[in-house]
């Protein structure tokens, strides 16, 4: 009999079963998740006691620095205003703040799943993690009691928390506490602190689109600031009142007749126009850099009074502007300014084209090659020796040692009075002089000057090879300014407490209180020989009325270029470069620098500030340059005499038809300044002298342009 064959057993697919099985296991990971969590929040709750025992009170002093009329231009540290309840804020103030921060802030407990779910559909649709869904309750959990870590474990703190305080304050005292604790730019907290930096009165006094650029902060307070940014933060305050608007808070016709058209330049007052200026910062930290030396580390909110003058710094930073952006073509992007009064007040420093893109400061901080601008220092040493402004020297190729410096395109003047030497920066002449006195008479000689910087002990010293910090060099021209009597640059004229309680102050100190450290008809012999410089030498294009003595400098391959100079009343000096030392396109010292620097003075004779800082009791009259008298004191003796070099100037000058200074108003000379001379500016020829050599003036000019 055949064996029956068994039927295969197979199961019915059963979708209920697999669909059961996949519940039951969610289930458990969901159970199992539940209690990791539990567990997690447990842990970090843990915590939470000394949190709130210790919340995050401590806040950095207020350092306040003022210009020299005393209008804040920068803060640094916490600076808190007082606090103010909601009630005695204007309403929108507040509206405008819910309406962009938290509309629902008085439906939630605290945390807003609403909020969260919204900010997840927004960051996902928009491919990026942009929106958060923290509540103003949330906001304020951070801000007293937590860092500012974005972890998992400070986002649940800070729903914890948020819990809490919904629990232990109202609504009001939770959204005054917020309004008088946040971050709102510029080293502020609290909408009464931002008011007044912003706006020069308190937070009860704002108008609607003031409240409107106050909360539009609270997204990103620097970019949004109205000080640095006042367009951006006009369109900011448009998209709050149009949220506003959307909240039913302010109505259509009030929402537009309160928006600004975006291109509008600013909002604020005028007073405040210095603040939004990237190149005050420069001089404000360098102020507050120095500031543990004067007082130690501040424990206390102060306030410092500064020599800043505004217009000084604006017309410096916008010449600064102006010829970088004129030179793109010259492969120059960077600059440096310092202004300083005849007693070392620092009143302008500028330390690059930029503060937001680099907050190096160029000015005090970067060691670049003097070139040229160092020559004075040389021939200040010479004069010493027993040189005069008419010894006569040779310019010729130099032809024995390792060190050769050439002039610039390597043409060469022959036999020619020293003076003329300098005014045509000629590199021959400086090396000579450098070799004949020794190196280490020209250290010296710096040194004495205030420049402090290593310098190199050999022969390339004479063309100012060694890196030097503009303002030591802006020291050193300040030194020969004031006859030989040393200056110590300051700005910090005094630092009060919070309720006006001296805490330092200056001591007055007029131009001859600094230690001699010269003869001084010395050092006038050679700002003669400067004042040649600029009447028919290398630094024609800084000439604009007033006698101007000064140096231009251009380093190797033209990786430097300075101007660096004086009146009878400011100090000042300026460079262009590159940061990364790269060469400009022949750009040379009586080019670009010499400009800025003549814009920048005229400002400050307009200005009319500086001056009085201290009371100078240096003589104002005019005093001629003692004459080459004696006979047999070098073998290189002048050939014009007993003739004064101050003379010398005025003759040469008419000789070469060239404009003597006149008090006339010229494209040279404009409106509002006085031209005088001061003391070492000998202009007026003696009667009955020899008349000098004359040279071409505007062919050297041409051919020497260092």
């Amino acid at each position: 009999m055949a064996k029956r064959k068994k039927k295969k057993k197979t199961r019915n697919f059963d979708i209920a079963y697999i669909l059961g099985r996949f519940v039951r296991l969610g289930l458990v990971v969901g159970i199992w998740c539940a209690i990791g969590i539990a567990g997690l929040v447990g842990f970090y709750a843990l915590e939470l006691p000394s949190l709130i025992d210790k919340p995050e009170m401590e806040r950095k002093p207020l350092i306040a620095v003022e210009d020299i009329d005393g209008n804040v231009v920068a803060r640094y540290g916490e600076f808190k205003g007082e606090t103010i309840d909601i009630s005695k804020m204007p309403n929108y103030l507040v509206y405008a703040v819910l309406s962009i921060e938290d509309r629902r802030f008085y439906q939630h407990f605290g945390i807003d799943p609403w909020g969260i779910a919204r900010a997840m559909v927004s960051n996902i649709t928009s491919n990026h993690g942009v929106q958060g869904g923290s509540t103003i309750t949330q906001q304020l959990a951070k801000n007293m009691f937590l860092s500012r870590d974005r972890t998992l474990k400070r986002k649940i703190q800070e729903a914890l928390l948020a819990l809490w305080l919904e629990q232990k304050m109202t609504k009001d005292q939770i959204l005054t506490a917020y309004l008088n604790r946040v971050y709102l730019g510029s080293g502020t907290y609290g909408v009464e602190a931002a008011s007044r930096t912003y706006f020069h009165k308190s937070a009860t006094d704002v108008t609607l689109h003031e409240a409107a650029i106050i909360a539009g902060l609270l997204k990103a307070p620097s970019r949004y600031s109205p000080l640095s940014n006042p367009k951006l933060a006009d369109e900011r305050a448009n998209t709050v009142l149009g949220a506003m608007e959307d909240a039913g808070y302010i109505t259509e016709k009030e929402a537009k007749k309160l928006m600004v058209v975006p291109d509008k330049k600013s909002t604020l007052p005028a007073e405040n126009a210095v603040m939004a200026s990237d190149s005050t910062r420069y001089y404000t930290d360098w102020v507050t850099g120095d500031l543990d030396k004067i007082i130690g580390t501040p424990t206390e909110d102060i306030n410092i009074s500064t020599t800043l003058v505004p217009s000084i710094q604006k017309a410096a930073e916008n010449a600064v502007t102006k010829y970088l952006a004129e030179a793109k073509d010259k492969n120059v992007s960077q600059a440096a300014v310092i202004i300083m009064a005849r007693d070392g007040a620092i009143l302008a420093m500028v330390g690059g084209k930029n503060y937001a893109e680099s907050q190096f400061n160029r000015a005090a901080q970067a060691f670049r090659q003097p070139g040229s601008s160092f020559k004075p220092v040389v021939y200040l040493t010479a004069l010493e020796h027993g040189y005069t402004p008419n010894t006569l020297v040779n310019d010729a190729p130099i032809t024995t040692g390792r060190y050769r410096p050439t002039n610039f395109k390597g043409e060469y003047m022959g036999e020619i009075p020293l003076y003329e030497a300098l005014a045509y920066s000629l590199n021959t002449i400086s090396y000579q002089l450098t070799k004949e006195v020794g190196v280490g008479y020209v250290i010296g000689t710096a040194r004495r000057l205030g420049i402090e910087a290593d310098l190199s002990r050999d022969l390339s010293l004479s063309l100012g090879s060694s890196g030097v910090p503009m303002i030591q060099m802006v020291t050193a021209y300040g030194t020969i300014a004031n006859d030989g009597y040393q200056v110590e640059p300051y700005a910090i004229r005094k630092i009060t407490d919070k309720d006006g309680t001296l805490i330092y102050s200056r001591p007055a100190r007029g131009i001859t209180d600094g230690q001699s450290m010269f003869q001084p008809e010395t050092v006038r012999q050679l700002k003669g020989m400067m004042q040649g410089v600029v009447e028919f030498g290398t630094g024609g294009a800084a000439k604009f009325g007033p006698a101007i003595a000064g140096k231009t400098g251009t380093s190797q391959d033209f990786r430097d270029a300075w101007f660096s100079g004086f009146t009878d009343q400011y100090i000042g000096s300026v460079w262009v470069g590159n940061d990364d030392n790269s060469s400009m396109k022949k750009v040379t010292g009586g080019t670009i620098p010499a400009k800025i620097w003549r814009e920048t003075m005229i400002a400050a004779y307009d200005s009319g500030k500086g001056r009085n800082l201290s009371a100078p009791s240096l003589s104002s009259t005019t005093t001629p340059v003692p004459a080459d008298t004696d006979s047999s004191s070098s073998a290189e003796q002048s050939s014009v005499g007993s003739d004064d070099f101050g003379g010398m100037i005025n003759r040469l000058l008419s000789a070469t038809d060239a404009p003597s200074p006149s008090p006339e108003v010229t494209e040279s000379n404009p409106p509002g300044i006085s031209v005088s001379v001061p003391s070492g500016f000998a202009l007026s020829p003696p009667p009955s002298v020899e008349r000098p050599r004359v040279i071409n003036s505007a062919r050297y000019n041409a051919r020497f342009n260092d």
